[in-house]
């Protein structure tokens, strides 16, 4: 099933992408700086929410495939790389939290994948910790994309800030629970 409504979803958050980064290199002329970041913080966090619809929606009508399973991590990936790319770029976010979240990214991947291989991928599947750190980031970036403030008692940046520091804590957190489950696997010989 390459093609039904979860993994529609799942390709709509992949073209968000370009649309919320290009947003940013438009002329200020066609967008204000502020419009620019209240438009790239909406599409943004709708893209979020397909993450949680897409999975949902294959549960409820049982259309979950091989297929949507490695698309689904793949989009979410791209969409926090291109985001927090664009944020360092924005100077929003300092270069080493986007290193430290990329970073894992690339890491639980290559071991997911490695797991896979050997036949122990139960080992290092998502945890709570792992949500936690998603949902931390889902809610932190949109934030920092918005940048401006919600009336005088809602500053996004800096609400955005500390829960990006959060998710890279958690990220590092979950990248040594991941770790420490693949180890026992990487002395025996398989």
């Amino acid at each position: 099933m390459l093609m039904n409504l979860p993994n529609s979803l799942t390709w709509l958050r992949i073209m968000a992408i370009p649309l919320f980064v290009g947003i940013f290199y438009l002329p200020s002329e066609w967008l204000s700086p502020a419009a620019q970041n209240l438009v790239a913080a909406i599409v943004f966090g709708g893209a979020a929410l397909t993450d949680w619809l897409d999975g949902y929606l294959a549960r409820a009508l049982n259309q979950t495939s091989a297929f949507g399973a490695f698309l689904d991590p793949v989009a979410d990936k791209l969409m926090v790389a291109a985001a927090l790319i664009v944020l360092v770029h924005l100077d929003r976010l300092d270069v080493s939290i986007a290193l430290i979240i990329i970073g894992r990214e690339i890491t639980i991947s290559a071991l997911r994948e490695w797991m896979a291989q050997i036949g122990k991928s139960k080992s290092v599947a998502v945890s709570f910790l792992g949500k936690i750190k998603t949902a931390a980031q889902m809610v932190a970036i949109p934030l920092l994309l918005y940048h401006d403030r919600v009336h005088d008692s809602f500053d996004s940046q800096m609400i955005g800030t500390w829960l990006i520091y959060i998710a890279a804590i958690l990220t590092l957190w979950s990248m040594v629970y991941y770790l420490r489950a693949a180890i026992p696997h990487a002395t025996h010989r398989h």
